[in-house]
């Protein structure tokens, strides 16, 4: 009797399935022999139905990859977000170690290569997984994980102790970022549920399915929930975005040229800048100069010249003696920006030979250019002649060359008397307080941290006319932030980069977010759903077709309990065509013969 055509569908479907196999090996050989170096097909194991996809060693090396995975994502984001304030990191170190050195951004590209490091072992895990695998990181990989992690924890928790400050810039950054890690996090929660449902479904015991269907729903629904709790001040209603913040350049535009000096603040001018910003000091010899560290190495030849007294107080110098030193050439030879190679044959030249300015030279630049000033201003130390009289000395010096109402007074000390003595000042106050203090103390305006931005705060001291300046803003989202928080102005190290800036990098109205995390929530559920409904069906043996033959399957893991990565042989199938077949012997066609090598 001649073989039947479902037989022969049949047999055609389990020879199809059998090279599709074989030709998958590539795939998983590259899987398997990145992750455990498991290169050769019987180093490997196919996880079969029922059974733990690894054994509990390497069940706890899983778990401490995704720990490592999250930790590690957790300190790149940190650090990353934390670019506003490299140049102060840097600083610190140069105060602390003695030279200069980019750590900030060695610290980040570490942190990007291990992190990307360990995200590539997470895919290769999860990739096996997928395809039936059991799990087996290599003790290379091992290491790796360890090293990370030792790595991540510690520079975590010493940056915490030394700059626990930016904790608050990550909280911040959340304000603008977190309606895309909502996306991203949910998009990744829907990619695992491949994984995640093919191993449920092959699980025998009850008690480990509910805990992994339950730890993955807790950890979705926890996203889903997420937006409920998020707060943007970017997130407003059409129309009610109020002007960008001017712009006041930190000592200058220290970008383009050497922090503190004429040039730096000239350039600062020309990118349009609506303020100036620096520190003041005064000399031996009473003379206000501009320098914002007690001591002169760091910006100056001070070693070179004067090479006894490097560590000396600033104010202790002479202006005779000041005027001796170099204030540019450091620019050029530690480059604290990376800016350096930007600029021109002739700007390079200035820069390298500008020296210490006087408070009379800032403030010509400001008078000339119509620009507002502000800076700091420092008690000379004990010892020093003009210990007692530095706050007359330096509103003489202001009086002498510029319009008081471009002057922001930032100095509190002996605030009352100055006002008494020039009330066309605009009071200035490094420190919140109540609105009574304020106005009871003259304060036009606030000159706050970055941190501490909140828009409720602004809000309410713009509302009795104190205006909110934030210092230093130099990255476009936290420029961002701050132009939706309703800040007035924002003292900047990157003028010629936020001056460019006509709209925020993120602003949407609530309708708009709303639509975002609904439509983000609904598709990846629905996609989730089909996954798991698909892995259901195909592991209950439901119908399946191929080319225009209905067949039947028990499930490609209950049907071939083989290793994935096997090469089988298959037999011709000898049919005889001419047999006859009767009721007491039925011919049967030959099966495939299946050996394994």
């Amino acid at each position: 009797m001649p073989v039947t055509s479902l037989k022969l569908g049949k047999l055609k479907v389990v020879r199809r399935q059998l090279l599709q196999r074989y030709e998958h090996q590539p795939f998983v050989s590259c899987l398997a022999g990145l992750y455990g170096c498991q290169w050769r097909r019987y180093q490997r194991v196919w996880a079969q139905p029922g059974e733990c996809c690894c054994s509990k060693v390497e069940c706890g090396s899983f778990g401490l990859l995704i720990l490592t995975f999250f930790l590690s994502f957790v300190f790149l984001y940190f650090w990353s977000e934390a670019q506003n304030d490299y140049n102060d990191f840097d600083w610190f170190n140069f105060g602390t170690l003695g030279f200069w050195f980019p750590w900030s951004l060695v610290l980040l590209v570490v942190a990007a290569a291990l992190f990307t490091y360990i995200a590539l072992l997470l895919v290769l895990a999860v990739c096996l997984l997928t395809e039936g695998q059991r799990l087996y990181l290599h003790w290379s990989h091992k290491t790796g994980i360890v090293v990370t992690l030792v790595f991540t924890v510690t520079a975590t928790a010493i940056l915490s102790d030394l700059w626990s400050k930016e904790w608050k810039t990550l909280l911040l950054s959340l304000q603008v970022t977190a309606p895309f890690l909502h996306v991203a996090a949910v998009s990744l929660m829907a990619i695992l549920s491949w994984p995640i449902a093919l191993h449920f479904f092959r699980m025998n015991r009850k008690g480990r399915q509910v805990a992994v269907l339950g730890l993955y729903l807790s950890v979705l629904f926890c996203l889903y929930l997420v937006p409920l709790g998020m707060y943007s001040p970017c997130i407003k209603e059409a129309g009610t975005l109020g002007p960008a913040p001017k712009l006041i350049g930190h000592r200058g535009a220290p970008m383009l040229a050497p922090e503190n000096t004429v040039m730096s603040f000239e350039k600062a001018v020309e990118a349009g800048g609506e303020g100036l910003e620096t520190d003041v000091t005064i000399s031996y010899d009473g003379v206000p100069f501009l320098m914002h560290d007690s001591t002169l190495r760091r910006t100056t030849d001070v070693a070179e010249v004067f090479p006894n007294r490097t560590h000396l107080d600033a104010s202790m110098f002479t202006w005779a003696e000041l005027q001796q030193l170099n204030a540019g050439r450091w620019f050029l030879s530690r480059d604290p920006f990376g800016t350096a190679w930007s600029l021109s044959e002739v700007d390079r030249s200035q820069a390298q030979n500008q020296s210490v300015p006087s408070l009379a030279q800032f403030l010509e630049v400001a008078a000339r250019s119509g620009r507002l000033v502000m800076f700091d201003l420092r008690r000379p130390p004990y010892g020093h002649p003009c210990r007692d009289s530095y706050i007359n000395i330096t509103l003489q010096v202001v009086q002498a060359h510029i319009n008081s109402s471009q002057v922001l007074w930032l100095p509190s000390e002996d605030r009352e008397m100055v006002h008494t003595l020039d009330p066309q000042l605009q009071q200035t106050s490094g420190e919140k307080a109540s609105i009574q203090e304020l106005t009871d103390g003259h304060i036009s305006r606030l000159n706050l941290h970055y941190s501490t931005m909140s828009q409720q705060q602004i809000s309410k001291y713009q509302s009795v006319n104190i205006s909110t300046n934030l210092y230093v803003i130099s990255q476009p989202w936290l420029y961002t932030l701050a132009w939706c928080a309703g800040a007035q102005s924002v003292t900047t190290n990157s003028m010629s980069v936020l001056s460019t800036i006509n709209t925020p990098l993120f602003l949407m109205t609530p309708e708009e977010y709303s639509l975002m995390w609904i439509l983000t929530d609904a598709v990846s559920a629905f996609l989730i759903i089909a996954i798991f409904i698909f892995h259901w069906w195909r592991e209950r043996g439901l119908t399946f077709w191929s080319g225009s033959r209905q067949t039947q399957e028990n499930g490609p893991y209950s049907k071939f309990r083989t290793e994935l990565s096997d090469v089988w042989s298959i037999s011709s199938v000898n049919i005889r065509p001419d047999t006859q077949s009767t009721p007491s012997s039925p011919i049967t066609p030959h099966l495939p013969t299946i050996t394994e090598e």
